[in-house]
C-alpha cells in the first residue's frame, strides 16, 4: 500500500486541479437553464474514467443523463460499486457567498465551492483512489464499478427506472457511498442507518364556502380550529406519538451501536443553540441520538387555511389543510404507518366536518448490520486512513437510492461520509476540508485492499 499512498500524496495538487474543473461546472439539476451543464458534468466524469481504463458510457434517462463505468478484470475477486452524484443545489442567495459559488477557493484549509462536499469532492476521493492503484500497480485489487447520476438533488426521479432496465450492470458484492458526513471533526464515521419517510395530507371542510364571521361566527364550526384540535391530539404531552400501532415493529439499535454513541462528543446546550430553539422535545426516556436516529417521528410540516393576505378579513374558514410526514426506523412499513395514521384521524374527526386523509410517498428505513465482512473492512480502512478508530452513527434523514440498493437489489451498502456537519452543503459557502479530502482518498484506496482481505463472508 505504501507506493499507492505515496502516489496519492505526491499527486494531491493534480487531483485538486481535476476536482476544480468538475466544480466549475454549474450542474444545478433543479434549474432547467443548467441542463447543458448537467450533461457537461456527466460527460466530464465519463471521460475521466475512460482515461483511467474504465469502460464508461453516458446513458440517457427520462430526465438528466448518468454515467456508468466499470473495470472488471478480476473474475475471482469481489466487485465494489461506487455511487455518487454530480448535480448540485442552487446557489441562492448568491450575495451571501464570500467567493463566487462556482469558483473553487481555498481558505483556512477548506475548499469553498458549490458541490465541494455534496457530492463532487467526496465522489472524487474514489476516482483518485482507483487512479492511484492503476498508476502504481497497473491493476485494481477488486472489480470496480461507478454509477454516477445527476438528479440526486431533485429526488432521483429517473434513476429507479434506469436501474430496473439495467439491473445486470449493477451486479456487485457491496455498494460504497460517500454522501454523508463524519459525526464531528476527527471522528471518522460509519453510518449504519437511515430513517425512512411517509408523507401525507389532512384536509378539513366544514362548509361549502367561507362564511361571514359577523353573521355566522360562534354558530358554525371553523375548519382551522377543527384541524388544529385534531393534529394536537397526535402526540401526548411528553412528545410520544399518540397513534395506536404507530410503534409496531420498531427495531432497537444494537448494543454495539449504543456503546459507540456513548463515546461521541455531545453537548445538549450546544445542540439547542445550533438548532435555534429554547429546549429539546420528544420522548423523555430516550437520548437525543435515539430520538433523531432510531425513533420514528411525526411532524406537521405545513398548514394552510383561511385568509392569508394583508390586513384582516372577517370570515369563518371553510377549509384547512395540513401536510405531514413520519420519519420511519428499521422494520417499519410505510403503508402500515400511513394506515394507522389514517385510522387515528378518522377516530378524531367530528361528525360535523369532512376530514380527508391523503397518502403521499413512502420510503422504508435502512439498517446496515454492524457485524458483516464489509463493515469490518470499512472500519479497518477508516482507521488506517484517518489514523483513528471510527465510530458508528446514523442519519435522521433518508437517501432513497440506499433503500433501492438494500431492499430491491439486495446489495449491502457502506456509507462512508468524509464531510463535516458544518459543511453548509445546501447553503451559501459550502466547503470541504482539504485534510478530509486527503484522508478520504487514503481511506478509499485502502478500502479496495481491505475488502479483499476481509472477505470471509457476510
Amino acid at each position: 500500500m505504501e507506493k499507492i499512498l505515496n502516489y496519492l500524496e505526491s499527486s494531491r495538487e493534480s487531483f485538486l486541479t481535476q476536482l476544480y474543473e468538475l466544480l466549475r461546472i454549474p450542474s444545478v439539476s433543479a434549474l432547467p437553464e443548467h441542463s447543458s451543464d448537467i450533461r457537461k458534468a456527466v460527460e466530464w466524469v465519463a471521460a475521466r474514467l475512460s482515461r483511467l481504463g474504465f469502460e464508461a458510457k453516458v446513458y440517457e434517462t427520462s430526465g438528466h443523463p448518468l454515467v456508468f463505468a466499470q473495470w472488471t478484470k478480476n473474475p475471482d475477486k469481489p466487485t465494489v460499486l461506487f455511487y455518487g452524484h454530480v448535480d448540485v443545489q442552487p446557489v441562492d442567495p448568491v450575495e451571501e457567498w464570500q467567493s463566487p459559488p462556482f469558483e473553487p477557493t481555498v481558505r483556512d484549509g477548506n475548499l469553498y465551492c458549490r458541490g465541494a462536499s455534496d457530492d463532487k469532492g467526496q465522489l472524487y476521493t474514489h476516482i483518485a483512489a482507483v487512479e492511484a492503484w492503476l498508476a502504481t500497480s497497473g491493476s485494481l485489487p477488486v472489480n470496480v464499478k461507478f454509477l454516477i447520476e445527476s438528479e440526486e438533488e431533485i429526488g432521483s426521479p429517473s434513476l429507479p427506472a434506469w436501474i430496473r432496465e439495467h439491473r445486470e450492470l449493477l451486479t456487485a458484492d457491496v455498494v460504497v457511498i460517500s454522501d454523508t458526513a463524519q459525526f464531528a471533526p476527527d471522528y471518522p464515521s460509519l453510518c449504519t442507518g437511515l430513517r425512512g419517510i411517509a408523507s401525507f395530507e389532512i384536509e378539513v371542510r366544514t362548509a361549502e364556502a367561507d362564511l361571514h364571521s359577523g353573521s355566522f361566527g360562534g354558530a358554525v364550526p371553523n375548519a382551522i380550529q377543527v384541524l388544529t384540535r385534531i393534529i394536537s391530539q397526535l402526540h401526548d404531552a411528553s412528545g410520544r406519538v399518540n397513534i395506536p400501532g404507530f410503534y409496531d415493529d420498531v427495531l432497537e439499535p444494537s448494543d454495539e451501536e449504543k456503546d459507540s454513541w456513548k463515546l461521541l462528543p455531545f453537548n445538549e446546550h450546544e445542540f439547542v443553540k445550533s438548532a435555534g430553539v429554547k429546549a429539546t422535545w420528544g420522548e423523555p426516556d430516550r437520548t437525543i441520538f435515539e430520538r433523531i436516529w432510531t425513533r420514528p417521528t411525526l411532524e406537521i410540516v405545513g398548514i394552510a387555511g383561511g385568509y392569508q393576505g394583508k390586513g384582516h378579513k372577517g370570515i369563518v374558514p371553510a377549509r384547512a389543510l395540513a401536510k405531514g410526514s413520519a420519519r420511519l426506523v428499521p422494520k417499519q412499513d410505510p403503508s402500515h404507518v400511513l394506515r394507522v395514521i389514517g385510522n387515528r384521524l378518522r377516530e378524531l374527526a367530528p361528525s360535523y366536518a369532512d376530514v380527508e386523509f391523503r397518502c403521499g410517498h413512502g420510503t422504508p428505513a435502512v439498517s446496515i448490520p454492524t457485524n458483516s465482512a464489509w463493515v469490518r473492512a470499512a472500519r479497518s480502512a477508516l482507521e488506517k486512513g484517518f489514523g483513528k478508530s471510527p465510530v458508528f452513527i446514523r442519519e435522521g434523514g433518508s437517501i432513497s437510492i440506499v433503500t433501492t440498493f438494500v431492499r430491491d437489489l439486495q446489495l449491502p451498502c457502506l456509507l462512508l461520509g468524509f464531510g463535516l456537519p458544518d459543511d453548509r452543503i445546501h447553503s451559501p459557502n459550502e466547503k470541504f476540508s482539504l485534510r478530509d479530502f486527503e484522508r478520504g482518498m487514503r481511506t478509499s484506496a485502502i478500502l479496495l485492499n481491505e475488502i479483499t482481505s476481509h472477505r470471509t463472508g457476510t
